[in-house]
């Protein structure tokens, strides 16, 4: 009996020596840089605050009690571009921190091999040399600008990577091109290719509106994203219809893209 008893205290001391340990965890992508934490003291002023420290999994095998110190990733043999999860096992009541976590962040690197699309906006690309997984923002050059069509996840892995996506296009001659933004905010992007949809001019009706605005092509309504903006340059309206509902509109002149095109209206009072 008396040995059950000391087992359960030993029991009961682990369980809650485990259950006063904290996690803190960061995952990302390996790009040939290694992270800082910062280690406070523990509360009780006895030893640093991280007790251990896991990379995917695996202990790291070097010195941790100091008030900084780096997770070498080489340690464990990783590739760039390879998928990152570390976890910090630490006392409670006191909180180490990644001083440099945009490092895991990956970075825009691919290189596009090939991109086409055909007359009904299907546009297929293929890149190679992605050092992390980030998406691909789809641009349609239309009304002066390149206007975000849509994104695709990109698959982040060094070899050919081959992509698809369906575009809504406009009238006449298309522009297309992909892009990425990372943690810097800057944009790359592809290189541009042409396409002609082979679909006929749409038609604004009417240019004094007191309810609704239509598009029309040889009679017919039809589908288009538009934008409408008031006098100022502000933009009120955004869809992809057969018309636009102005009726909550003030009486004044506003500005319209439509299709490829950019017009101007005036709402009149009901």
């Amino acid at each position: 009996m008396k040995q059950v008893l000391v087992t359960l205290v030993f029991f009961f001391t682990v369980l809650q020596s485990f259950s006063q340990e904290k996690l803190l965890s960061l995952d990302g992508t390996f790009q040939d840089k290694n992270l800082v934490v910062y280690n406070p003291p523990q509360s009780d002023g006895f030893g640093f605050c991280v007790t251990k420290v896991l990379v995917n999994g695996e202990i790291l095998p070097a010195a941790i009690q100091s008030a900084h110190f780096e997770i070498n990733f080489q340690l464990f043999q990783l590739k760039k571009g390879e998928n990152v999860f570390v976890v910090l096992e630490h006392a409670s009541g006191c909180e180490p921190r990644f001083m440099n976590p945009e490092i895991l962040l990956p970075k825009s690197t691919f290189r596009c091999t090939s991109i086409s699309a055909d007359r009904t906006g299907v546009i297929k690309w293929t890149t190679a040399d992605e050092a992390g997984s980030l998406d691909f923002i789809i641009e349609q050059y239309r009304w002066n600008r390149w206007v975000e069509a849509g994104q695709v996840k990109g698959k982040g892995t060094k070899q050919a990577n081959a992509y698809y996506f369906q575009i809504t296009p406009h009238s006449g001659k298309n522009q297309i091109r992909v892009s990425q933004i990372d943690n810097t905010g800057e944009k790359r992007s592809s290189q541009s290719v042409f396409f002609n949809s082979g679909l006929s001019s749409l038609k604004m009706s009417p240019a004094k509106v007191r309810d609704n605005l239509y598009f029309k092509v040889g009679g017919k309504e039809a589908k288009t994203k538009f934008e409408v903006y008031d006098a100022y340059g502000n933009l009120l309206k955004v869809g992809f219809s057969t018309m636009v509902d102005c009726r909550n509109l003030v009486s004044g002149v506003y500005f319209i893209n439509f299709d490829n095109q950019t017009e101007k209206f005036i709402k009149i009072a009901e």
